[in-house]
């Protein structure tokens, strides 16, 4: 079995909405184009990306059984006080997908985190109503880190509802950086699961919710890499506000990571840090086929076992399918 644990469709309900509103994020159409813009990001959104049709067109070339479908940014967060009537319009959206193929879909949800309380609701109603299994969380909202004590609530009730998060880099808060040559998304979106997941581990959250389970995507954006730094300033340079009860390198072993990233060194470097255990299959379609992945995958030539519990093993466990 596979199972595709990151992939995202708009939907048109929500497109419309924005194509209402006079201030980002909007939407606008423009010599048969179709705009998403925020700020000075702007982004196509072709017809594709609306496809259901084309998405599980793409899962049956590729033997994908099941995908957690989401929303792409923007989030509800970027919506202030319109946020939890955006997040149940999207959810409402996308459970009607999932009603329409209950074999092929399962949800994820993005919450309006600008509200604790209808963040909360929505949550709950998510969870226990529309039968979702996980959330997506914005590596950063509206430009406020997804650590920062106001979203702590969060990591608490995904523990106690037993859901895991998946962080999702949104508009990143690198973009002036990293914009020039359009390396916004190459680098801005790796840099912000890098940044994101190196401050939860940092803030001790980890620690005080151990049984929280957590997806970082793009196989843990740079941080693999370079936590042997993180630990040394950490552990031995005593650079910290928090006292932490293990090595940073030991807290990122212990979260799931997705194989978004379409380099089969990469993914082997991901394989020996991590294990067999902790690497999720994920497409990033639209964006990615799902053969970009796949095929740098089954390159590497894995025990079959390991490349089962890669393609949908660990996913069955974590998402409880």
């Amino acid at each position: 079995m596979i199972i595709d644990c990151q992939s995202h469709l708009f939907f048109p309900e929500v497109l419309d909405m924005m194509r209402k509103r006079t201030s980002d994020p909007l939407v606008y159409d423009k010599d048969g184009t179709t705009y998403l813009k925020m700020g000075d990001w702007l982004r196509k959104v072709p017809p594709f990306y609306l496809d259901v049709d084309a998405k599980l067109a793409a899962m049956d070339a590729n033997g994908i059984n099941i995908t957690m479908l989401s929303t792409n940014d923007p989030g509800p967060e970027w919506f202030g006080k319109d946020g939890a009537a955006v997040a149940r319009l999207i959810h409402d959206s996308l459970a009607g997908v999932i009603a329409k193929h209950p074999t092929r879909f399962r949800g994820l949800c993005v919450l309006p985190m600008q509200d604790e309380k209808a963040a909360s609701e929505e949550l709950d109603r998510c969870v226990n109503k529309l039968g979702f299994k996980g959330i997506l969380l914005y590596t950063n909202l509206a430009d406020q880190w997804c650590d920062e004590p106001q979203f702590r609530w969060l990591f608490a009730r995904a523990e106690e509802l037993g859901v895991p998060i998946l962080l999702h880099p949104a508009k990143p808060m690198t973009t002036e950086q990293t914009k020039g040559y359009e390396l916004t998304s190459t680098l801005g979106n790796m840099f912000e699961n890098t940044i994101a997941m190196a401050r939860i581990i940092a803030s001790g959250l980890l620690d005080k919710h151990p049984k929280l389970k957590l997806v970082c995507p793009h196989l843990g954006g740079t941080l693999p890499y370079i936590c042997g730094r993180m630990d040394h300033q950490i552990t031995v340079l005593k650079r910290s506000t928090q006292t932490l009860q293990r090595k940073p390198s030991e807290y990122l072993r212990s979260i799931y990571m997705d194989i978004v990233s379409p380099l089969p060194e990469a993914m082997s470097f991901a394989l020996d840090f991590s294990s067999e255990d902790r690497l999720l299959f994920s497409s990033d379609h639209p964006w990615v086929e799902p053969k970009a992945i796949l095929d740098p995958l089954r390159s590497l030539k894995l025990p079959a076992a390991t490349e089962a519990k890669i393609l949908g093993g660990n996913a069955r466990t974590l998402f409880g399918l």
